[in-house]
């Protein structure tokens, strides 16, 4: 029992790392793509813009995220959202039913997730489509202990797809969420902090695996 758990766990951190290393490559792809694109972006200045704003959907959709539904909380502490977890691309502010938000509508620009530590507060509606892509956002308040915070930001600093930042609206001092999961912990050295990790990490909630943790939105 123990090997195989072993043997599921270094599987996982391989699949992370090869997926890292293969972002790392993509990441220099678009970097070229970008400074050319850049020279004829100019010329279709407009013509993007239009299109941009019709990609986008209307203020109705935008105000709830169509996150409709309720938790449910697991023998192991976790919460699942029961309900439905609109993925559309909003200019508007999404109205989240919860908080931290574990889903919904969502900005087309995620927040950089590849172990990124943010001191301030960043956009719930960029962080929400890091989760979508598979990572699992660490969040605290105030009332959460430094020596924890520390250990916290040293943990998600050296695993990708994932990402930490202060919230001083959620209920609790020390939160992780993923996509449609959600569950509270009580300092760093709580074990269901590596539990969550080694399970929502990339897992199997994800709605887009693999894609992209770096050249989103920094703070």
């Amino acid at each position: 029992m123990g090997s195989a758990k072993k043997s599921t766990t270094a599987a996982r951190k391989a699949r992370i790392e090869e997926m890292r290393r293969a972002e790392q490559a993509r990441a220099r792809r678009n970097r070229i793509l970008v400074i050319t694109a850049s020279v004829l972006a100019v010329a279709g200045l407009t013509a993007g813009t239009v299109a941009l704003v019709q990609s986008q959907s209307d203020d109705s959709t935008a105000a709830d995220g169509k996150g409709t539904g309720h938790f449910v909380t697991g023998s192991d502490g976790v919460k699942t959202w029961k309900g439905t977890l609109g993925r559309t691309h909003v200019v508007k502010t999404v109205n989240y039913p919860m908080e931290p938000p574990v889903g919904g509508d969502h900005n087309q620009v995620w927040m950089n997730c590849n172990g990124d530590v943010y001191t301030k507060a960043i956009g719930n509606m960029n962080a929400v489509h890091s989760l979508e892509h598979g990572a699992v956002w660490v969040t605290y308040t105030s009332k959460a202990k430094k020596a924890d915070v520390d250990a916290l930001a040293a943990k998600v600093k050296k695993t990708p797809y994932t990402l930490m930042s202060p919230d001083d609206k959620q209920k609790e001092p020390i939160m992780l969420s993923a996509w449609g999961h959600q569950r509270t912990v009580t300092g760093a050295t709580d074990p269901n902090v590596d539990k969550f990790f080694a399970k929502f990490v990339q897992g199997e909630q994800t709605p887009e695996p693999g894609a992209a943790c770096t050249g989103g939105l920094g703070q």
